[in-house]
Formats: structure tokens, sequence, C-alpha cells
């Protein structure tokens, strides 16, 4: 018999799930915050106040959405039609639920989190998920989904209070900080071209949005080029090369 006096003590330094979120979710801010501002400074812009601005950022919390929807309720589109805009952009959310599913464990927290999962929550989780104890995941999700949106909810208000004074104090911050989401995204991305059939599928979505944005068919074209590339992974089969997966 084993004697418990000499259990196996974890790591010192160990961190719980949602410290492990949390810290692993820290290289997010980087492309979070600057667009934040960019999205508190465009709203004022737009004439919404301080509070409404806030507001689209804590209960909207849909990033591009928030751009359209501001920028729509500007230019007087009806309300409808800015909702069922945004609504069309967040489709590409249908598809991330069953890809995660089979790494939730049973929780009555879920519904609420889920108000957390933006698109780079995702890609982080994805990777992270299966390679967590399932008595961590939870845990692991909240701390990255929570940090996500105090950032993002943060930058907003620095950007509607002061965006307009750090543009005109650091102009070159105006033209740097509409590269930060698609840098971000780019980064999240790219790990998975080792694999040739997320490759493939990677391209075709790539190439897709790009036609679609040099044919002015920009917002439409985020789900349609999502759904091409995920229509290629599931449908082409590519053989496996050296033994290892396609």
């Amino acid at each position: 018999m084993s004697d418990p006096t000499h259990r196996r003590e974890p790591p010192a330094g160990q961190l719980s799930g949602w410290r492990t979120g949390v810290r692993e979710a820290l290289p997010l801010l980087g492309g979070y915050i600057p667009v934040a501002i960019s999205f508190g400074l465009v709203s004022l812009q737009a004439g919404f106040d301080t509070l409404e601005t806030l507001a689209i950022s804590t209960l909207i919390y849909a990033g591009a959405s928030q751009f359209l929807f501001v920028g729509m309720a500007a230019s007087g589109a009806p309300l409808w039609l800015a909702v069922a805009m945004t609504l069309l952009i967040n489709l590409r959310h249908v598809v991330y639920a069953p890809n995660l599913a089979p790494w939730l464990p049973r929780s009555r927290w879920w519904p609420w989190l889920m108000h957390g999962l933006t698109d780079q929550i995702f890609a982080l989780a994805h990777v992270r998920l299966p390679q967590l104890p399932e008595r961590q995941r939870v845990g692991w999700f909240f701390g990255a989904a929570l940090l996500a949106w105090l950032a993002w909810i943060g930058g907003t208000l620095l950007g509607a209070v002061a965006g307009e004074r750090m543009t005109a104090a650091w102009p070159l911050l105006g033209e740097i900080m509409p590269f930060a989401l698609p840098a971000l995204f780019l980064v999240l991305v790219a790990p998975r071209f080792t694999s040739r059939r997320w490759s493939l599928a990677l391209a075709v979505a790539i190439l897709a949005a790009l036609v679609c944005t040099l044919s002015g068919f920009t917002n439409g074209g985020i789900p349609l080029a999502a759904a091409l590339g995920a229509l290629c992974f599931f449908l082409i089969r590519l053989p496996p090369r050296d033994g290892r997966q396609p």
C-alpha cells in the first residue's frame, strides 16, 4: 500500500483552471483593446453617447457587428435592417458550439458563459479545452472569456472618453488600430496550416473572403467565406502524408 504521507503533490505554482484561462487569454488583449478603442471613438462619432456605447459593447459584444450596427444607425437605416444584418454576420457562431460541445462538461453555467464566446476565444478554446482536465474546463473558459470581455468594455470606454485626444496626439495610432484585429486572427489561424486538410479549407475561406471584399460584398462575405471553408473541410478528404494526419 502507498504511504499517504508521500502523496504526489502538484507542481509548485500550478494554476487553477480560471487562472490558467486568464493567463492564456492575455495575448488576445493586443488585438482586443485597440479595436475596442476604435469602436468607442466611431460610436461617439456616429451619435451615440458614452453610456450607449458601453451598453453596445457589454450586451452585443460582437466586434465587426458593432461597427456595422452603429454605422447603419448613423446612416438612418431601419432598426430591423440593422438587427438583421448584425444577426447575419453573427451566423458564424452557429458552427462554434458543435465544435466545442465534445469538450464541454455538464454545467449550468454554460448558457451564461456563451455570451463570452468570440472568434478568438473559440479558436483558443478549440485547442486548449481538449488538453485540459475536465474539472478545469469550466473555470478555464470563465477566466479567458471574462478577461476578454472586460478588456473589450475597458477599451471601448477608453475610446469613447479619450479616443479623439489619443488619435490627435498620435496620428499613427489611428492608422494602426484597424489592423489589430486582422493581425490577431492571422496569429490564431497560422498554426492550422501545418495540416494539408486545414490548409486547403483555410485557403478556400481566405480566397472567398477576398473575392467578396473586392466585389463590395464585405459583410455578407464573412459568413459565406466561413461556410465555404467549413464545407471544404468536411467534404474533402486528403490522403495522409508520412503517416500523419492529412
